[in-house]
């Protein structure tokens, strides 16, 4: 049994908590919370933009609670799951490859480039899985694209367009809105699109982007066209700028040679479409794990196994970043900027 210790407990820490629940091998062996709350194991004040939201609260029999994250280092966990704000991410993530303890670490994996390079450099040296948290790689929906492009049944993809859209997040403003500290929407929000843009197209060579800050003092409100190999016109929107009491949604449209396929989070009675060239609507009905399952699993079945994540790698949450300084520059000059 792989034994997971999280570090930081608000609502990403209670989406991952839920989500060991549903998977196979691993079991929550600590946790952490540097500021002391919820060490009781009572999550029930926390809540989010997606997942159910029903109050999560621990049997804490066979958990151990730690303060101090040193303290949780030196316990016997195999993977540290590392939900603390971005600005605490190096650190953690090399105290913990030091340590000897694989390394799962929330998004983005860090603000800047240098210190994810940084993290990349210090996982290849301990011999340890560092894996960046890049949940929608693992989400049945989306991961339905890569499978499409990969089988070639409809095609090459042409066009694709990715939304991702929100109002200012009700919880860790201190830091979100510190947009030198979180990256503003941009590095919080649609890095879920920028990587999910490499995972199905390649690292893209350049990036076009328009933008503007709404809370953070960084970008908030981004949008993006990727140049990437084979030419296909590739966009994403992303933003935290909505007026208060619109919410959350995510969308997607794939145009393929033969068929295209449509997405809609708030369509609920039939979010996935597919249209085929001479035939009918097919309503796609997805089953399996949610994206963070489907993650903490990946990841526990590798370090039970000795191998490495087959989805993500560190590399992929470092080309993430770079892709996110690019879209941060070009948003600034107006320009179109290569990706380092």
């Amino acid at each position: 049994m792989v034994r997971i210790g999280i570090i930081g407990l608000g609502f990403m820490g209670a989406m991952h908590i839920k989500a060991l629940r549903t998977v196979k091998g691993g079991t929550l062996a600590a946790i952490c919370n540097p500021s002391g709350r919820r060490l009781d194991g009572d999550l029930s004040d926390v809540s989010g933009n997606i997942g159910v939201q029903e109050p999560l609260r621990l049997d804490m029999s066979t958990i151990a609670a730690f303060k101090n994250y040193e303290d949780l280092l030196r316990s016997d966990v195999d993977v540290v799951d590392i939900c603390t704000p971005t600005p605490s991410h190096r650190d953690l993530v090399l105290r913990a490859l030091e340590a000897g303890k694989h390394v799962l670490c929330e998004k983005p994996v860090s603000r800047d480039s240098a210190s994810a390079r940084e993290m990349v450099e210090a996982a290849k040296k301990s011999g340890r899985i560092l894996m960046p948290a890049m949940c929608l790689r693992y989400w049945p929906e989306w991961h339905y694209i890569r499978r499409l492009k990969d089988s070639g049944i409809y095609g090459r993809i042409e066009s694709a367009r990715f939304r991702r859209v929100a109002e200012p997040p009700a919880w860790g403003q201190s830091t979100y809105f510190d947009g030198r500290q979180s990256g503003g929407g941009l590095f919080d929000l649609h890095v879920h699109d920028t990587d999910f843009v490499q995972y199905v197209f390649g690292k893209p060579e350049a990036v076009f982007s328009r933008g503007y800050s709404k809370v953070s003092g960084a970008i908030d409100h981004v949008v993006t066209q990727y140049m990437v190999e084979g030419g296909a016109t590739v966009s994403a929107e992303g933003s935290w700028a909505m007026t208060p009491g619109f919410g959350f949604n995510m969308a997607y449209t794939v145009q393929f040679e033969k068929a295209t396929l449509d997405y809609d989070f708030s369509r609920t009675d039939e979010p996935l479409r597919l249209f085929v060239e001479g035939g009918e609507k097919h309503v796609v009905r997805m089953s399996g794990p949610d994206g963070y399952a489907g993650e903490l699993q990946n990841l526990i079945d590798a370090v039970a196994s000795g191998s490495t994540p087959e989805r993500v790698t560190a590399e992929d949450g470092l080309n993430s970043v770079l892709i996110c300084e690019a879209e941060e520059r070009s948003a600034g000059t107006g320009q179109v900027e290569k990706v380092g």
